[in-house]
């Protein structure tokens, strides 16, 4: 009886676990509409041949950036990819640069360096 009811509990987590799972479009979409923009780099700023544009929505407090990203440096098809949980000294360090030595940088770079480690748990 015991692993029964272990056996039961076991099902309903993973059932339970499973549903938890939301698609990186939808939760794009749902950032997109329900998110408050912050604000947003085009790809005449970002001057880079593979970030085309980068915008940053705030949700319940945390940090939620959009990247288009270009599939090779030749074309002019992206992808929107969603980074979720970006500390805001990571996106003012992206955005602005934190120091002198940030600010040489590209902003390619500077989203290796503070925004892509955040990619969102999606599928």
């Amino acid at each position: 009886m015991k692993k029964l009811i272990t056996l039961i509990t076991l099902i309903i987590f993973s059932i339970g676990a499973y549903s938890q799972e939301v698609s990186c479009e939808d939760l794009k979409n749902f950032i997109e509409k329900k998110g408050r923009y912050y604000a947003s780099l085009s790809s005449v700023v970002l001057n880079s041949s593979w970030l085309n544009k980068v915008t940053c929505y705030t949700y319940e407090g945390k940090n939620y950036v959009v990247a288009e990203i270009r599939k090779n440096e030749y074309s002019y098809t992206t992808k929107s990819y969603i980074f979720c949980g970006i500390p805001n000294t990571n996106w003012f360090g992206f955005y602005h640069g934190n120091d002198y030595v940030d600010i040489r940088k590209t902003y390619g770079e500077r989203f290796h360096k503070y925004i892509i480690d955040y990619q969102c748990n999606c599928y």
